[in-house]
């Protein structure tokens, strides 16, 4: 299998195939690229094959490999003015300008300030800090924009008035994750962004009522076959075991497995315990409640519920 990676120049996403193979296959259609810290990660499962260093670049002689190559250039929004007139009291070689030159640009960035839109001023703040949170946790690019287009929504209803700006950035992009079956949980994203659980849950509640129904989109509940080979990565496990795993949650859902008012992280948990359990790679249920965020009580539960399936049709 061969990894392709991402690289984004001027807000485009190019796609370079690399010369790194993976002999183990995730899933059915993989689609393998490397996120912006350097995670190798299936975009369809989640499951993660490591990580790439990504070394320094090459020197620059010429000056066209300097143009090409300059980080200093400013970045132009895709909102809002292009350009900030700021009170400056120099000129571009430093040389202090006139007085009458500095009431000028004084004012002319007065008259700016009171052209620029609320719903401009609150994209400055959020864009970034919706950004952050989101390298942060290797979000792919598809997700991000549908996050961005619900808190696009958000701020036209004027939501944010009285409320934080960033518990809605998280909200936001956990609705996207929930809409596309990412496997991301909301506990990373809340410790990811500083935010409490219970704002971010407040903003998604409104956003889930006001929201995603003018935009068409549907809030879908999490699966747990992407968190079994997310949670497989983590524990080390090999690919057979997690395709086992996810192959007896489905047969137990099959068999009538009540997945309705149950956390599907300790589904996922359940399920890698018992196929790791009959292997050789047996892992406790300390280490894979740490992983999937559950406690050993619910993943004992779980596992208990699961096999009660099997036996109900035995018997």
């Amino acid at each position: 299998m061969v990894i392709r990676k991402e690289i984004n120049t001027d807000g485009n996403a190019h796609r370079i195939e690399d010369d790194y193979d993976i002999d183990e296959k995730c899933c059915e259609a993989p689609d393998i690229f490397i996120t912006v810290d350097g995670k190798i990660v299936c975009r369809h499962c989640g499951m993660c094959f490591g990580s790439q260093l990504v070394g320094s670049e090459r020197r620059a002689y010429t000056a066209e490999e300097v143009r090409s190559r300059r980080r200093t250039e400013p970045v132009w929004r895709c909102f809002g003015p292009r350009t900030v007139i700021s009170t400056i009291k120099t000129d571009s070689k430093g040389r202090q300008l006139p007085a009458r030159k500095q009431a000028l640009f004084a004012r002319l960035s007065k008259i700016q300030g009171s052209l620029i839109s609320s719903i401009e001023r609150n994209y400055w703040e959020a864009k970034p800090k919706l950004q952050a949170v989101a390298n942060k946790l290797g979000i792919p690019d598809y997700i991000i924009e549908t996050s961005w287009k619900i808190y696009s929504e958000v701020a036209r209803q004027k939501l944010t008035m009285g409320r934080s700006i960033q518990a809605f950035t998280c909200a936001s992009l956990y609705a996207a994750i929930r809409i596309h079956n990412f496997p991301r949980l909301l506990e990373e994203l809340t410790d990811s962004s500083a935010n409490s659980i219970r704002s971010v849950h407040r903003s998604l509640g409104l956003i889930i009522r006001s929201v995603l129904p003018k935009l068409g989109l549907k809030y879908r509940p999490i699966s747990p076959r992407p968190l079994v080979f997310r949670f497989g990565n983590e524990l080390n496990l090999s690919i057979g075991v997690q395709q086992a795993a996810a192959d007896l949650l489905k047969k137990a859902t099959n068999k009538g497995l009540a997945k309705m008012g149950k956390d599907p992280k300790g589904l996922a948990a359940a399920a890698l315990y018992m196929c790791a359990k009959r292997s050789k790679e047996r892992r406790t249920q300390t280490e894979i409640a740490e992983i999937s965020r559950v406690t050993e009580v619910t993943l004992r539960t779980r596992a208990k519920q699961i096999k009660s399936c099997f036996m109900e049709v035995e018997d």
